[in-house]
């Protein structure tokens, strides 16, 4: 099993135990959508992948989680939750991609699992540039499939006919794992920074008993 069908299964886990409760009515989901999802994204990448010519697209590993971006995006209140989360994801596209000229291209020099490594890259910006649960998500999914189309659309214009794999094979774990790890943040985050609000600005203070 894969880093990415690994993290599904915990997130299908926490879900059904009402743990990320707050995270799903944040991304505007409720229990049973979420699991349908996991599932729908577990599943998916197990199912050949469409190929159109030089581009190979995973159901599970791009397709739906695209999807789940697209809703997002229409869910969203006004136009700022629109456009912060796609200039977002179009900047982490380009730390990712920047990483990538940065590494050793063996992966016996890598100081981790090159998965890994793109993962938490993906998901720390996303989650800067997010400034929300929903916005870090569509960064950390979006960012990581620009990133590989901007590495393949680079390597044609060189003339290297390498195919373009949306999704798929360890793709689809790098974008899942940008994906949790961005809105993991995201929610501690949010957390920390509503606990410290809370406790400058207590309920009822300033008013008369």
């Amino acid at each position: 099993m894969s880093a990415g069908m690994v993290i599904l299964t915990v997130v299908a886990v926490l879900i059904f135990f009402g743990i990320l409760q707050r995270v799903l009515d944040r991304m505007y989901l409720t229990d049973r959508a979420a699991l349908l999802l996991v599932a729908l994204m577990f599943v998916g990448t197990l199912l050949p992948r469409i190929n159109l010519g030089m581009v190979s697209i995973s159901l599970g590993g791009a397709v739906i989680p695209l999807g789940v971006c697209i809703y997002l995006l229409i869910r969203a209140n006004s136009s700022v939750e629109v456009w912060r989360p796609l200039i977002g994801a179009v900047v982490t596209a380009a730390a990712v991609y920047g990483l990538s000229l940065l590494l050793p291209s063996e992966a016996e020099e890598l100081p981790a699992d090159p998965i890994l490594l793109f993962s938490l890259c993906g998901g720390i910006v996303a989650c800067i540039l997010g400034r929300s649960r929903r916005g870090a998500f569509i960064c950390g999914i979006l960012g990581m499939l620009l990133a590989d189309t901007a590495t393949a659309v680079i390597n044609w214009s060189q003339g290297v006919q390498q195919q373009l794999v949306l999704g798929g094979a360890g793709m689809a774990d790098t974008v899942v794992i940008s994906g949790v790890i961005a809105v993991l943040l995201a929610e501690i985050v949010g957390e920390i920074t509503e606990r410290v609000a809370r406790r400058r600005h207590p309920a009822g203070e300033g008013n008369p008993s």
